[in-house]
């Protein structure tokens, strides 16, 4: 919770779900973000957050964007970015997407499949593409390894099949998970994509773009390694692997740009003692939930800091749901939350480092709910 989002909250008093976000701190993390790792250019994963003062910001820094739909990149133009800073990074991608991009100028495309490569040749012929590799999530909160990407050998196969359909083979890609908690993944990934690059190498087509995809943490209630190490750690496994002969490095982080630039203000509708045995949850009811933003608590994967104005008085145990009539619309039950006992309906209860994924995943009108407001600072 930055000074700026502090003064905001107690000054004007919004009315509750909201998203309250400081534009400067997403700027912070930017910079920190190429500090740590310097050769990398960076391509915002606009999913996370693509409001349009946070492109306008990042655009006017020279950012780079990770679009996975056509709308994104039409947000990103209307924003100020040129085409050539953009990466249509969705390996799933409609032909018309593709076709609209291409007449867009957006010349840098991803695929993991033979599938996906041939529509990229009839729709964006001409065009650079890179290779999404499935690589190991573990140490990931959120994984993503199931749904995307491919073999190494599968890789192989296909950047020089690019070539024969009128592509420009350019390189790989990976990511090790949204939330990665574990340094170590980036350079077992690395190790694995410095195999295609040298098998390819050999047979003498010679690759020129690594992405490192997105994955970098921000802490929510668990200490989390701090950026230093998840770049002196890619920064080492680059120099192992790749020497005097770098290729030119991308990187897609989301959740690390704007996770710790938000929080959430949230009101409380209900504090209930469901269970007549004094040992028992209490069951706190907010004004969000799974369906109005909190998608990410699903498994309760994303455990967030709550905080509240009774912070510091004897607390107990709860369990934290949504206000739907959706019987899964329970934020947390088994993650052990501990809130003030002194807690009761009306109370504000702030979501803290909610700056990702919550604006995007709101529902529109699940039970007649209004999307929560937003407000960039």
């Amino acid at each position: 919770m930055t000074p700026k989002i502090v003064r905001f909250i107690r000054s004007e008093q919004p009315a509750t779900p909201c998203l309250v976000l400081d534009v400067d701190r997403v700027e912070h993390n930017y910079r920190a973000i190429r500090a740590a790792v310097p050769p990398a250019g960076v391509y915002y994963a606009m999913k996370a957050n693509p409001a349009r003062p946070i492109l306008e910001r990042l655009a006017a820094l020279g950012c780079g964007f990770d679009a996975a739909g056509i709308e994104e990149i039409e947000a990103c133009l209307a924003a100020g970015a040129l085409p050539g800073v953009i990466s249509f990074g969705h390996t799933v991608k409609k032909t018309s997407s593709i076709l609209r991009a291409h007449r867009l100028g957006i010349s840098l495309f991803a695929f993991d499949s033979e599938e996906e490569l041939r529509k990229i040749a009839r729709a964006a012929p001409g065009s650079r593409v890179y290779c999404r590799l499935m690589v190991a999530n573990d140490g990931a909160d959120w994984p993503l390894s199931r749904k995307f990407g491919t073999s190494a050998e599968e890789a192989i196969r296909l950047l020089p099949l690019a070539a024969t359909l009128g592509l420009v083979p350019y390189g790989v890609s990976f990511h090790v998970g949204s939330q990665q908690t574990e340094p170590r993944a980036y350079a077992d990934a690395i190790a694995e994509a410095a195999l295609v690059f040298e098998t390819l190498a050999a047979q003498g087509l010679i690759l020129g773009f690594l992405n490192l995809g997105g994955g970098l943490p921000v802490r929510y209630r668990e200490e989390v390694p701090g950026l230093d190490r998840f770049g002196e750690t890619i920064m080492q496994a680059l120099a192992r692997h790749f020497g005097h002969a770098m290729p030119e490095i991308g990187i897609e982080p989301g959740r690390a740009i704007v996770g710790d630039a938000g929080l959430v203000s949230s009101e409380v509708v209900l504090v209930s003692r469901r269970d007549p045995d004094p040992g028992a949850p209490r069951w706190v009811y907010l004004d969000i939930g799974r369906f109005g933003g909190l998608a990410e608590t699903e498994g309760e994967a994303i455990r967030y800091r709550l905080t509240t104005e009774h912070d510091g008085s004897e607390t107990g145990r709860a369990v934290l749901a949504g206000p739907t009539c959706d019987g899964a619309d329970i934020l947390y039950e088994k993650a052990g939350y501990h809130l003030p006992l002194s807690l009761k309906a009306g109370d504000r209860l702030q979501i803290e480092t909610a700056g990702a994924y919550v604006s995007t995943y709101a529902a529109q009108s699940f039970n007649g709910f209004t999307p929560l407001a937003e407000y960039y600072l």
